[in-house]
């Protein structure tokens, strides 16, 4: 089975926050840089992750993303 390069990196995304779930926020850029991503790829796919009520941002210094519920409860 072939993912896509979107699937792929929206599945890295959300793993990325749910090994965070629970520590607060996490920026875009760290992902990235954690994970070999473009950071502007990345920002095309939070808005559809947080239209469907995965995730949610949090501006500010401290702000970033995270998961709107655990990880269990996603399915």
């Amino acid at each position: 089975m072939k993912i896509s390069t979107k699937g792929r990196y929206g599945l890295t995304l959300m793993i990325a926050l749910a090994k965070r779930h629970g520590t607060g926020c996490v920026s875009l850029k760290t992902i990235a840089e954690e994970n070999g991503l473009s950071d502007l790829y990345l920002e095309q796919l939070v808005g559809p992750l947080r239209n469907a009520g995965l995730i949610r941002s949090v501006r500010g210094a401290k702000g970033g993303y995270e998961l709107k519920m655990s990880a269990t409860e996603i399915t």
